[in-house]
């Protein structure tokens, strides 16, 4: 078979060199001699080629002996790690088993050391007392590591770290702190500045109130009212002594819930348009009452110094009543009294001008109020057929509009309904005043008709 493919590979080769030659050949003579030359050629490459192939084939016999050979000492290799592993494995099972006997009721030791450090570790975590010990959490997580395995024993060096931190931890609970540390700002920036800790409640800095939340201490995204937030600042830059603070005791939730309640403006917001335009009435009402206020204590106290005054001054209604009088102290009784009267009635308007618009605003008021709850609850019907009622959130605009709008109407109505009384009281006792000295001018001078 290798002859056979030995003189296919000569036959093909020879083809191929008498192709290339004989395109140079010019006559029979030429051509025999050129196909000597190529069977000459061929012969001698062919043995060459032999020759190349079998030390080829001789070379990989040897590689494949060796490589027998390493095989079958790794074979024997196996065997022997297979033996000492086995014998290796038989050794930790006793040295285990002795361990075991030799750690005795140490063993339930470390089962409750491990449960002490885990428990302990969970509560310094969620401490704020983190902010300021931030060592102790490695120190904690490598000391439950090693006995958790119950293969090594903790030193007492670092049982009695144990202790300390958790005797730390205690202590540093009634304690108010004031230590520098990174804080992260709203508007995304780090900064260190001196953080007050009260206890494990709460952070705090200069008139501001701190999270705690992944390791990481940052400004809240929301302030609560001034109120707690000035107490801050006291507290910081009290040295001794007690300071007022807004402590929550629940360690966030109850602040949580502070901040997340709507101010006062956002809670104007919610009544909408219909709602600044209740303001707006309530703001003229206001206006107003201000204006009756101060121009009948100025008639109040013109009157009240006319009456004392024996001299008839102009510039106020009683004034005017007893020029009236003056001018008219020839009449008879029924004239003068017509006279009078119709002074009076003159005087009037101004006394009792814009009473009847501040009465009007708180009854309007209301109104305004119930038609911003229609409007509200009209938008809560369009997005229940639009949305469905699968999110609570899409209806909370109109029924926000609707409550706000009511509350916002009352709160117009009430105190206006309250200062229409006080300027209408006002009025009121100017008028009877003015009534009262008109009567006594009438008594006096039908006495004089009567007398003469």
């Amino acid at each position: 078979m290798r002859k056979l493919l030995n003189i296919v590979i000569a036959v093909a080769l020879s083809g191929f060199a008498f192709g290339a030659n004989a395109q140079q050949a010019t006559n029979l003579d030429e051509l025999l001699e050129v196909v000597r030359q190529g069977k000459v050629n061929e012969t001698a490459e062919f043995r060459q080629r032999e020759q190349e192939f079998q030390s080829a084939q001789d070379r990989q016999a040897g590689l494949l002996a060796d490589a027998e050979a390493q095989q079958r000492a790794e074979e024997r290799r196996s065997d022997t790690l297979e033996n000492q592993f086995q014998v290796n494995d038989e050794q930790l099972a006793e040295l285990e088993t002795e361990f075991t006997n030799e750690l005795g009721a140490l063993k339930e030791v470390l089962g409750v050391l491990t449960a002490v450090a885990g428990d302990a570790r969970s509560q310094m975590e969620q401490s704020l007392t983190a902010t300021q010990f931030e060592d102790r959490d490695e120190f904690i997580t490598a000391l439950i590591q090693k006995t958790s395995s119950g293969t090594q024993l903790p030193s007492i060096e670092e049982i009695e770290r144990l202790w300390f931190e958790v005797q730390r931890e205690m202590t540093e609970q009634g304690r108010v702190v004031t230590y520098d540390r990174s804080v992260k700002m709203t508007d995304g920036s780090e900064e260190v500045i001196p953080v007050t800790r009260i206890g494990v409640f709460n952070l705090a800095t200069a008139g501001k109130y701190l999270k705690f939340e992944q390791g990481l201490v940052a400004e809240l995204d929301r302030q609560p009212e001034t109120r707690f937030t000035d107490s801050t600042a006291s507290l910081q830059n009290a040295t001794s002594g007690v300071a007022p603070f807004g402590v929550d005791p629940s360690r966030g939730s109850i602040l949580a819930l502070l901040i997340q309640a709507p101010s006062l403006r956002e809670r104007v917001d919610f009544g909408g348009t219909i709602g600044y335009l209740i303001l707006a009435v309530g703001a003229v009402g206001l206006l107003l009452w201000v204006e009756r206020v101060i121009y009948l204590t100025a008639i109040s106290g013109k009157v009240k110094s006319q009456i004392k005054s024996d001299t008839i001054n102009e510039n106020n209604p009683l004034g005017r009543i007893l020029s009236v009088h003056e001018q008219n102290k020839g009449a008879d009784v029924e004239t003068l009294e017509l006279k009078i009267d119709e002074a009076i009635l003159k005087e009037m308007p101004p006394l009792e001008r814009f009473l009847t618009m501040i009465k009007l605003i708180s009854a309007i008021a209301p109104l305004m109020g119930l038609l911003g709850t229609v409007t509200g609850m009209i938008n809560t019907f369009q997005s229940m057929t639009l949305f469905g009622t699968g999110d609570p959130k899409l209806m909370a605009g109109g029924i926000s509009q609707a409550l706000v709008t009511t509350v916002l109407g009352i709160v117009v109505a009430l105190p206006m309904l309250f200062l229409h009384s006080i300027v209408n009281g006002m009025s009121q006792r100017v008028v009877h005043t003015l009534e009262e000295q008109s009567a006594g001018i009438i008594a006096v001078h039908a006495e004089q008709n009567k007398g003469a």
